[in-house]
């Protein structure tokens, strides 16, 4: 517990997808240290088993700025405040916003508040954990929700990542009001990649209402899809098989998976050191 004489802090803490199993040692942690808990009101109620003799801020889905705010404003007053977000919260999480927040009051690292941002398991790769192996290869993130960023911006990073053969993971897919962007965002790929590219639509990710729908890039969209969906999207090798999505690395073209022989014209990788001290 923080004395009188020492600084506030703020801890931006991931604690990942939802269930308890993923949440990190440090995010456990760094909420038992917090006198004060800030976030969404779903992400409080993902977390209340830790919340016991805690003060705690639940804010709505557009009050981003303000819990950034009121975790400043007690932090300063000698106050370990947790600031948490579900996933990873410094993608498409409160690091962000804060750190906006924290230079626009003068704030510096050897000031009267520290600052700690403890990363979690990201809704990308929790999902891509339920499906198989589908970011192995060089991916995007993408999130459709044009509320912040214009979707002409958005429009224009899906062609560039359509075209470029990425593996892409759309966050924010589709809202109650907000339901084409989806549809264009489908389209623009079917542009670049065959009907029958493999998608996961993954709902919910460890938490009680997991959905998981494994289909194609023409079926996608006869299947239903929220602001809770993960959308991932294979590229030119991505295949599935048994019920899993895979994109592979590229091992087959140099060996042979059954054997593990070099293929004919291929060169052998050389063995690189195992230590840890580079």
């Amino acid at each position: 517990m923080l004395t009188p004489h020492t600084p506030g802090r703020i801890l931006l803490v991931g604690f990942g997808p939802g269930h308890p199993d993923h949440l990190t040692f440090r995010a456990h942690q760094a909420i038992r240290e917090a006198d004060v808990v800030i976030g969404y009101s779903t992400y409080i109620e993902l977390v209340q088993h830790l919340l016991a003799g805690k003060e705690v801020i639940e804010k709505g889905m557009t009050e981003e700025l303000d819990r950034c705010e009121t975790a400043l404003e007690l932090a300063r007053k000698g106050k370990a405040v947790a600031l948490i977000s579900s996933g990873d919260v410094g993608i498409y999480g409160m690091a962000g916003p804060t750190y906006e927040v924290l230079r626009a009051a003068g704030w510096h690292p050897q000031g009267d508040v520290a600052v700690e941002v403890i990363p979690g398991v990201t809704a990308l790769s929790a999902c891509a954990a339920l499906v198989g192996a589908p970011l192995t290869h060089d991916f995007a993130s993408i999130s459709l929700s044009d509320l912040l960023t214009p979707w002409a911006v958005i429009e224009k990073r899906l062609k560039a990542a359509a075209e470029s053969d990425f593996v892409v993971a759309l966050y924010n897919p589709k809202s109650g009001r907000r339901t084409e962007q989806i549809v264009r965002a489908r389209d623009i790929f079917l542009a670049c990649r065959k009907a029958d590219t493999p998608v996961a639509l993954v709902k919910s990710a460890y938490r009680d209402r997991q959905d998981i729908v494994l289909t194609d890039l023409q079926g996608m969209l006869d299947h239903k899809i929220g602001m809770l969906t993960t959308v991932l999207i294979g590229n030119s090798n991505t295949f599935t098989f048994e019920g899993l999505m895979v994109t592979p690395r590229g091992y087959s073209n140099k060996y042979d998976l059954e054997t593990g022989a070099v293929r004919a014209g291929e060169t052998p990788g050389r063995s690189l050191s195992s230590g840890l001290s580079g």
